[in-house]
């Protein structure tokens, strides 16, 4: 059909669980890469999600990308019982984290002591086939969180702000045009010299091919406070005839820069047609 990989997120409603998911998926595939978008930081000790994540890398022969995150969904938390910390501590803790999970993969004896994680003498098993580890996939849409993924991963996805905690109107403005080209700032900003080294992408929530593009946004931009013309051109909806769509991935691509694009998997029958088409363009 033309798509490279699968991701799978990381919560606690009706879904799978991601580790056993991922792995039956690379088991099934033999080119597909699987991925996280993103494991919740808050879920599970970095140490014990490194040995995870190299051992789905070992078994799907290198076709692992490890996307981490801080957490932002309130309800989990809240289901869970996990207490739902300030925005700034739980990206500080993620922080640690990576330091945690590249330690893992160092293939050393390793030693941490942070305010949030302390490992001692620890050595990481077993060894994950791609070096020095899987490609690192973080995003979000503040700029504490872009900052840290423009230092940190080979993959950067722009997303809304999620300081929200919950999805609403208030959490979808941020995903506009004229917001999402200011993230792609900071990243460039935070990156320096390693930002043309960088994959950027974004996550496409909403897809629907139809004919006729402009009722359904202007029947979708109210809710939102929107102009239709603001629904049509947010990155993270999809919206028209196929071509039309063809186009509007093209245009992003062209804006941004944006090259992963993940596709809701409700949506990947209807849109494979266009993913054979672009799959591998360059420019």
């Amino acid at each position: 059909m033309g798509y490279s990989g699968l991701y799978l997120p990381d919560h606690f409603d009706e879904q799978p669980g991601p580790i056993a998911a991922l792995m039956s998926a690379a088991d099934a595939t033999t080119k597909l890469r699987i991925g996280s978008l993103v494991f919740d930081n808050d879920y599970r000790h970095p140490w014990v999600l490194a040995k995870e994540a190299a051992t789905l890398d070992l078994l799907s022969d290198g076709r692992l990308d490890l996307g981490l995150g801080a957490g932002w969904l309130v309800a989990d938390y809240e289901r869970a019982g996990i207490p739902y910390d300030p925005a700034g501590k739980r990206i500080e803790r993620l922080e640690e984290a990576l330091e945690v999970v590249k330690g893992f993969f160092g293939g050393k004896p390793f030693t941490f002591s942070g305010k949030h994680y302390s490992i001692k003498d620890a050595e990481g098993s077993p060894s994950p086939v791609q070096k020095p580890h899987p490609p690192f996939l973080l995003g979000g849409g503040g700029r504490r969180m872009l900052t840290l993924a423009a230092r940190e991963a080979a993959i950067v996805h722009i997303n809304y702000n999620l300081n929200e905690g919950r999805i609403n109107p208030k959490l979808v403005r941020t995903g506009m045009a004229e917001a999402t080209e200011e993230k792609v700032g900071w990243v460039r900003q935070a990156a320096g010299e390693r930002f043309d080294s960088i994959e950027l992408g974004f996550t496409v929530f909403f897809a629907n091919v139809t004919d006729d593009r402009e009722s359904i946004a202007a029947a979708m931009a109210p809710s939102m406070g929107f102009e239709p013309r603001d629904v049509l051109e947010m990155p993270h909806f999809l919206i028209g005839t196929m071509d039309q769509i063809e186009q509007d991935l093209l245009a992003r691509r062209e804006r941004y820069g944006f090259s992963d694009v993940i596709l809701p998997g409700g949506a990947a029958d209807e849109l494979a047609p266009i993913v054979e088409r672009l799959a591998g363009q360059q420019g």
